[in-house]
């Protein structure tokens, strides 16, 4: 029984502790793992290298493929939680890549965990294993917005939509580039009835200048509507980087 990860480096799982960077938890300590593979293709991505790889013609802005062999890595169930559990975090973010793609594999790490809490990051299009929902303490879903270049049909799922925003462990994150897209925002907490205070804008960039340039008119909507603001935090301390 195994989980497919991304690597910080050929032969090493992108597995690390850091602070949490973004939404409800930002500035929490907490343990990290990226899982590998997503069922969706946003062309402004910055974990490209869990997905788009050699022979993956999927539009991505950078236009850059990865070999899958030095950017993948399996690792058995109990050897992760035994990683995870030596960084001494007392909970844990399950990141991608899509983790919700691996769910019944999570399902039977989670209990090895030791009772840590645990925290997943989605794109709220991929249904959770039953078995695996029982055992997460929050998730953080980002749905993915037509800047993201991918067909609505495949990102804006309506039954999962209607599910993430019924229940109170989900707390929404909207990457968001240009005001203009605050209109698919507004649409969809209209449609699924998405409470306010679990709806969160983050400003889409790499970097700390473009962060901080959106973040003052983002922070403005965010005053309107009674919306939450969330930077990310861990650009502006290391940069675009893996394992941080």
């Amino acid at each position: 029984m195994s989980l497919t990860l991304a690597t910080v480096r050929p032969g090493e799982p992108e597995i690390f502790a850091s602070l949490q960077g973004e939404g409800a938890s930002a500035g929490r300590p907490v343990a990290f793992v990226r899982l590998s593979r997503c069922n969706l293709a946003c062309q402004w991505c910055d974990t490209a290298y869990t997905w788009r790889f050699t022979g993956d013609n999927r539009p991505h802005r950078d236009g850059l493929a990865f070999e899958r062999k030095a950017n993948q890595i399996v690792l058995d169930e109990a050897e992760l939680a035994e990683r995870v559990l030596a960084l001494g975090q007392d909970r844990l973010v399950i990141t991608g890549g899509e983790p919700l793609l691996q769910g019944a594999a999570l399902a039977r790490l989670v209990p090895l965990l030791a009772g840590m809490s645990v925290e997943i990051e989605t794109n709220g299009s991929v249904a959770p294993h039953p078995a695996l929902d029982a055992q997460v303490a929050q998730y953080n879903v980002s749905p993915k917005l037509a800047h993201s270049g991918n067909p609505a049909d495949l990102a804006l799922v309506p039954e999962r939509l209607t599910a993430w925003a019924g229940d109170p462990r989900a707390f929404f994150k909207f990457v968001v580039a240009e005001p203009d897209d605050l209109a698919e925002v507004e649409a969809l907490q209209a449609a699924y009835g998405i409470a306010s205070e679990r709806l969160y804008l983050m400003g889409e960039g790499t970097d700390s200048a473009t962060l901080l340039a959106r973040a003052r008119w983002l922070s403005d909507e965010c005053l309107k509507r009674g919306w939450r603001f969330t930077d990310r935090l861990h650009i502006h301390l290391y940069g675009d980087t893996r394992g941080t």
